[in-house]
């Protein structure tokens, strides 16, 4: 897919993202949903006002009416979608740069379009609009409530007693995104006791970038540190992700929170999903379980798609996510909530601390880095110095999105970005200079190009 990539559309805004292409996305989304109702939210960047009236216009002009929410997470417009049964668009970027802008679509189940929807969309946007008469226009109404709405939904569906008996002081950076509208008083609401850092809602991202990684966190790791709080929750723009930080300040890896779910989830027989850039820790639960596990290209895109094919060859899966904070509980809902995820991961710290949960799960050093390109012609040539690195190397080489190659003691990934103009390099391995090592070579050789 050229305009959806792996998560939804994203670039940066009046660059790739323009108004009209807003138009024009909300256009032929709307054609495809065949739906009378529309909801549609937004995250706090600075563009987003701008580029959801855009949205709004669009589906007014093909017969949509449009139940514009304001400012809430994606999972928060994911639930009002499956409370009232219509579908749903998002104008987020998630963890993208301040200047980026994105659109996901949401189905009226309130899980986002898998990949062959999608296609239908882009297909549409090679043909004229299907506009409607005047006297057919939708219109739009401002609903009150949707973010109150989400928390009441989420605290149905954890177990607020057990959260509640750990007593926890939680601290919270929502990263000046749209959890700083919710997560807060949800977590409140669970009977914690709730510190904030970058709490509050601000599109220029003043405090850090969206992205929960742990270069971003150290303005969190310090609020633990200082109060003696029982764990930290960070969030991304969109708020579907939670990354945490343990009782001492130290940063616990998305892979490590993962497996840690997983190990509590997982009976034998059930299937979790996962991207191509999986770690080691999850195989070794899903093995340690009786489980197996679907491996897909990167991106939640790809994840959703894979669950409901599973679904519907009658597997249970348990739960699905990456790394990154982008977990998914799909008996819960098939989509990632950093709130909901947040609280799961509490109701495990009744008995033990965040560093003894995940300690079992800790024996793996990962790396990322990120080499940018500016044109076509890089970035073909960058995928040509990595599938010539492949084709040299003593490893196992994996195909499903980019080239994993795997050595047996660790393993290193290179792809472009489905968001950004990006070839990723992820490494693992048990030693942390040998993480380092693979990752490196690979990008000597991606930057060589």
């Amino acid at each position: 897919m050229n305009v959806f990539g792996s998560s939804g559309v994203r670039g940066v805004t009046n660059e790739k993202l323009t108004p009209d292409f807003a138009l024009s996305v909300a256009q032929a989304a709307g054609r495809e949903f065949g739906a009378d109702r529309v909801a549609l939210a937004r995250d706090t960047r600075r563009t987003g006002r701008m580029l959801a009236d855009s949205v709004a216009s669009g589906l007014e002009s093909v017969g949509c009416a449009v139940d514009r929410l304001g400012v809430v997470p994606t999972p928060g417009l994911q639930a009002y979608c499956e409370r009232e049964g219509i579908p749903g668009v998002m104008v987020t970027a998630s963890h993208n740069p301040p200047q980026y802008n994105g659109i996901k679509l949401v189905g009226k189940s309130g899980v986002e379009l898998t990949r062959d929807r999608l296609e239908t969309v882009e297909s549409y946007l090679d043909e004229e609009p299907a506009l409607v008469g005047w006297d057919e226009v939708g219109d739009s109404t401002h609903v009150e409530g949707a973010r109150r709405h989400y928390r009441e939904q989420l605290l149905s569906a954890v177990d607020c007693e057990a959260v509640a008996d750990a007593d926890l002081t939680v601290a919270i950076d929502p990263g000046h995104g749209a959890g700083a509208l919710t997560s807060a008083e949800f977590f409140r609401e669970l009977g914690c006791s709730v510190l904030t850092v970058n709490g509050q809602a601000d599109g220029r991202f003043p405090g850090r970038d969206p992205e929960p990684v742990e270069a971003n966190l150290a303005d969190l790791q310090r609020l633990v540190r200082t109060t003696d709080a029982d764990v930290g929750i960070a969030h991304d723009g969109d708020a579907d992700r939670a990354i945490f930080v343990d009782e001492t300040g130290a940063f616990v890896e998305g892979d490590a929170a993962l497996a840690a779910l997983a190990a509590a989830e997982l009976e034998a027989g059930d299937v979790a999903v996962s991207a191509v850039n999986a770690s080691q820790r999850l195989v070794d639960v899903v093995d340690a379980a009786g489980a197996d596990l679907r491996l897909t290209p990167i991106g939640s895109t790809n994840i959703i798609t894979a669950i409901r094919e599973l679904q519907a060859d009658g597997h249970h899966v348990a739960i699905a996510g990456e790394g990154n904070g982008g977990i998914l509980f799909p008996d819960y809902r098939i989509a990632r909530d950093g709130a909901y995820t947040a609280a799961r991961f509490c109701e495990h710290l009744v008995d033990r601390p965040v560093s003894e949960l995940v300690a079992g799960f800790d024996g793996y050093h990962n790396v990322r880095h990120n080499v940018a390109y500016d044109s076509d012609g890089e970035r073909a040539a960058m995928l040509r110095a990595i599938e010539d690195f492949a084709d040299r190397a003593d490893a196992d080489v994996d195909t499903t999105d980019g080239y994993r190659l795997d050595y047996g003691d660790g393993w290193v990934l290179a792809r472009p970005s489905g968001t950004e103009p990006v070839v990723r390099v992820y490494a693992e391995a048990r030693e942390r200079e040998r993480a380092s090592d693979l990752a490196r070579a690979l990008v000597d050789a991606v930057e060589s190009a």
